[in-house]
């Protein structure tokens, strides 16, 4: 008769291992790493008062890439303080992908909302014009009023909205303004929680 073979005690695996066997990553320590990151990124341009910093924050995703930030902030919700951050630098990364696009449904968008249009401050609505708005919301965050920089983000794009539902064809077009009115009506909601010192 054989000898019984004593079982095997369980043992224990840290998550670099369970990830590296396929296992799912931490969702408790995702959260906290989003919100930290971008609590820290935050303070860090704010209190850094040094044009140098807030140029390399601006143009943070320029070196470490959008898909580094969509990794951190993406699956946040957007009224969040990593969910606002993380569209603040996707319009900036869009901007710059197309600035004749983004020139041309502006301009289309702003005879139906010229208030958001004022608000915005794209003056004339052209390539560079739209290009250097999108870094300024950025510097505001930084260097500025948070809530307001959030405000002619989302005024950017209500106009763009407007023009891209205006100048194209298609369910394609109808569906991605609508997308843009609502990253605009969160982004709004964002600053007034920022104000309200709720935006977390």
């Amino acid at each position: 008769m054989s000898e019984q073979r004593k079982p095997r005690r369980p043992s224990f695996r840290d998550p670099a291992s369970l990830e590296a066997l396929g296992e799912p990553s931490d969702p408790i320590a995702e959260l906290h790493a989003a919100h930290e990151t971008a609590a820290a990124l935050l303070h860090t341009g704010r209190a850094a008062d040094d044009p140098a910093v807030t140029s390399r924050l601006i143009a943070l995703t320029d070196d470490i890439g959008l898909g580094t930030l969509a990794d951190l902030w993406a699956s946040r919700p957007a009224r969040t303080l990593p969910g606002a951050l993380w569209r603040l630098y996707l319009l900036r990364e869009w901007v710059g992908a197309d600035p004749h696009g983004a020139a041309r449904e502006y301009a289309a968008g702003i005879r139906f909302t010229e208030p958001n249009h004022a608000v915005a401050g794209v003056e004339p609505p052209g390539p560079d014009e739209v290009l250097r708005v999108a870094d300024e919301i950025l510097r505001g965050v930084f260097d500025g009023d948070f809530a307001v920089a959030l405000e002619r983000a989302a005024a950017f794009c209500h106009v763009v909205a407007s023009g891209r539902a205006d100048v194209t064809d298609g369910t394609r077009a109808v569906f991605q303004a609508g997308r843009l009115q609502v990253m605009a009506a969160d982004l709004s909601a964002s600053a007034r929680l920022w104000r309200d010192g709720k935006l977390v």
